[in-house]
């Protein structure tokens, strides 16, 4: 994975980093600490600039979010999905939601996943794009200037932000499987 990341950006520049960051917000998995720290770096021997770099992952950043924001605006004609559930987001993200799209822009996995409940919220599109835009900012500038100003160790930078990214996802999967498990132990019981 790594290796494709560093041959579309040297290859495709600007467009590469957009590509990329867009895809990572929709597939979280894909680390975008690597892909913006080594953004900064190239910005030492390439024609590309620390500003440029930003610039594409935000838009890029921008295109994932949308996409995302999309498929919570429409999750609610999806049957598996209980209107108490929704409801529930709903009152969570009425109460949180700026702080959450703003804050949560900056916390890898979670970057991805906000967009999700400010579509079922149907938060409107320019308050999302606004906060979508400022966190994916601030995010993407420090990843890059970290990149420029550590040079050659970027990947150093890249790997604690990488466990940290990996933290998260485990407590999300967690989480996760724990609202599964009670959900089918409640689901057993009404059975019995």
């Amino acid at each position: 994975m790594g290796n494709f990341i560093l041959n579309v950006m040297e290859n495709y520049g600007y467009l590469g980093i957009f590509f990329l960051i867009a895809i990572e917000n929709i597939f979280p998995p894909i680390p975008s600490e690597v892909i913006l720290t080594f953004g900064g770096f190239i910005t030492k021997s390439t024609s590309l600039t620390p500003g440029g770099v930003i610039l594409a992952a935000t838009i890029g950043s921008l295109g994932g979010a949308i996409i995302l924001y999309y498929v919570g605006f429409y999750i609610q004609n999806f049957k598996w999905f209980k209107q108490g559930e929704l409801n529930k987001t709903n009152s969570w993200f009425e109460k949180y939601g700026k702080k959450a799209v703003l804050y949560g822009r900056c916390v890898p996995i979670i970057r991805s996943l906000i967009s999700i409940p400010a579509g079922i919220k149907k938060m409107p599109m320019p308050i999302f794009l606004l906060y979508t835009t400022v966190g994916s900012l601030i995010w993407n500038t420090l990843l890059v200037t970290a990149g420029v100003i550590l040079a050659d160790n970027w990947y150093i930078f890249a790997g604690i932000i990488s466990k940290y990214s990996k933290v998260i996802l485990v407590i999300i999967t967690i989480y996760i499987f724990f609202k599964v498990w009670k959900k089918c132990i409640h689901q057993r019981k009404k059975v019995l």
